[in-house]
């Protein structure tokens, strides 16, 4: 178990990196004390912007320092196994951004690796752990729309992205499977599990990568799944669930919704929306809390984020990509 105040340390400097330190730094009970990059330049400027005692132009530094309860993994998901496996090796716990990593084969390396050291290990899928998004779960599992027959979830960005940018690198992991299918993925597998069954279709880009993936997952209870996700349309970021008795409509950003509308058959709509004391909309705050909340607990998962959901969702990413013909260089 950690004390009460959890120090952080911080791998990679983009963006997703910066929002999240900048997140931490209005938890009273977090502290961030060092960052690492490959590059010690990037690693200093993002120290002066943030105020963090400690720079460090390798990741090997980051992950001895004894002063570092945790680390936050932020870089391109091509290599969150040797970043999060270099830290949990020396001793780190670890949040480890989504895609968990490139390919099934690489989080079962990780989830194995963490349990070996009784470490801690959790996928930054921050969606699950949005108190709106547990309050639909909790609907959901509670039988307020019967049985689950569909779920539809769209996440697609405009662009253009050019040849050159990262979300259409190969070396990268490029493609909007793993950068924002994810996303849709993860939300079906929250309310219906592991699929059993995964049809897809994609739009590939001269560099190999998916341009935009449709899917249709099914399981053993008739349930299905309608998903897609793009680089190239910009789509409304939204989620339906239907059942038996009722639908659930997440109308904008449903990964981190403001809102969302209970329809039950023979009642007026209901309308959930996010509490004041949630926070901004876009917010990490909540991911980070449960992390600190496991750490000191001693716990070495969270139940909000299990390595094992983690696991399954990777799986059907591998199936939706074998199936569309995407494969990344030096995969075997």
């Amino acid at each position: 178990m950690v004390a009460e105040r959890v120090r952080w340390g911080i791998l990679a400097t983009g963006g997703i990196a910066a929002s999240f330190t900048a997140d931490l730094l209005d938890l009273p009970d977090a502290e961030v004390v060092a960052v690492a990059s490959r590059s010690e330049a990037s690693a200093k400027g993002f120290a002066e912007r943030f105020g963090i005692g400690r720079a460090y132009g390798d990741w090997a530094s980051l992950a001895a320092d004894e002063d570092v309860d945790v680390v936050y993994v932020a870089t391109p998901h091509m290599a969150h196994r040797a970043a999060a496996g270099l830290c949990l090796e020396a001793g780190r716990a670890v949040l480890c951004e989504k895609a968990f990593t490139l390919n099934a084969r690489e989080a079962g390396e990780l989830v194995t690796l963490a349990r070996s050291r009784g470490l801690f290990l959790m996928e930054a899928m921050w969606m699950y752990c949005n108190p709106l998004i547990r309050r639909l779960k909790a609907l959901v599992d509670d039988g307020a729309i019967g049985e689950v027959r569909t779920v539809q979830a769209d996440f697609g960005l405009a662009g253009p992205f050019p040849p050159a940018h990262r979300l259409r690198d190969p070396e990268q992991g490029g493609g909007a499977l793993l950068d924002l299918g994810v996303y849709p993925v993860s939300f079906a597998q929250l309310l219906l599990g592991e699929p059993s069954g995964v049809t897809a279709s994609a739009a590939l880009s001269e560099e190999g990568v998916d341009l935009q993936t449709g899917m249709l997952l099914s399981w053993e209870s008739g349930a299905h799944a309608v998903l897609h996700c793009a680089i190239n349309a910009g789509t409304g970021v939204t989620a339906s669930v239907t059942g038996s008795a009722g639908r659930i409509d997440v109308p904008d950003g449903f990964f981190y919704p403001e809102r969302f509308v209970l329809h039950r058959d023979g009642r007026e709509p209901e309308e959930f929306v996010a509490a004041p004391e949630d926070g901004p909309r876009g917010s990490m705050r909540h991911e980070a809390l449960e992390v600190m909340k496991r750490l000191r607990a001693g716990d070495t998962e969270s139940p909000l984020v299990p390595l094992e959901g983690s696991l399954a969702v990777m799986r059907t990413l591998d199936s939706v990509r074998e199936r569309v013909g995407v494969r990344y260089p030096g995969e075997r």
